[in-house]
């Protein structure tokens, strides 16, 4: 009997020595390389068109109950206005200190936020009368401004995001958008539209959209067939200012100087 099992351990353990030599002959199973979606690219129809005034280097746009929010840039000129959609007519107007330079703007609860350029200086006013309620500092230039619900979000030319505490100021932190390519320089105005932050990138005929989590770009807008289309004069300045009806869910753009503003709707996607 001893011996019939050590003839039966000898069988298995042979067996065992087979089996592993089988496995360690077969090449391991690699999985195929993940390759990310690629970013898709909109392109976004006009089905509505509004005057908007020639003068006005649109920095920000807002909407609000059926009011347009506009706030305009230079030296001398920047101003804060209540803009009624349907004509273009300006409702109420405040205009900055000579020394700013007025950037985007935004609605947060009872008040307009509004930066400026390269002052470090942002402004809270009250919404409904536009006065002036309260200053505060940042150390970045100012371009673009809007709001989660719970954070500002605020650019500043680069290709950093950063989120600001709405009762302090206070930077509470910040995101880099970029895609496979790398960082995504020069966004501008700013919209945030279902649970998305859309961003004009400055100089281009493009808008941007952006998840707020990760910096990642969640898509691509094309508008360079307003151009194309002759909807402006290409001696107007660049595309600037994104508003949201979030009632009726109108998405509104212009740019710096243009004669129009658009309500667009999306088109296609490729």
């Amino acid at each position: 009997m001893g011996k019939l099992y050590s003839l039966l351990i000898l069988s298995i353990a042979t067996l065992g020595v087979v089996w592993c030599s089988c496995l360690n002959s077969v090449p391991p199973i690699k999985p195929e390389p993940t390759v990310p979606p690629p970013i898709p690219v909109y392109t976004y129809k006009v089905v509505n068109t509004f005057p908007h005034d020639r003068q006005a280097y649109t920095q920000g746009l807002a909407f609000e109950n059926g009011i347009l929010y506009e706030g305009t840039g230079g030296y001398g000129s920047s101003s804060i206005r209540k803009v009624d959609l349907e004509s273009g007519r300006v409702l109420q107007e405040y205009k900055l200190p000579e020394r700013y330079f007025g950037e985007g703007i935004t609605l947060y609860k009872d008040t307009l936020i509004q930066l400026t350029w390269k002052s470090n200086t942002g402004f809270v006013y009250d919404k409904n009368s536009l006065k002036l309620l309260r200053e505060f500092s940042y150390p970045t230039d100012g371009w673009g401004i809007t709001h989660d619900g719970s954070r500002i979000i605020m650019s500043d030319g680069t290709s950093k995001l950063y989120f600001l505490d709405p009762e302090s100021f206070n930077t509470t932190g910040y995101v880099e958008v970029h895609d496979k390519n790398g960082p995504v320089n020069m966004l501008n105005e700013l919209e945030y539209i279902d649970g998305k932050i859309f961003a004009n990138v400055w100089a281009t005929d493009n808008i941007v959209i952006i998840d707020p989590d990760d910096g990642s770009i969640a898509g691509w807008i094309d508008l360079s067939w307003l151009r194309d289309a002759g909807y402006y004069n290409n001696s107007t300045d660049v595309l600037n200012g994104i508003a949201y009806d979030a009632e009726r869910g109108r998405m509104f753009v212009t740019g710096k100087l243009w004669p129009q503003l658009f309500e667009i709707t999306r088109s296609t996607g490729y």
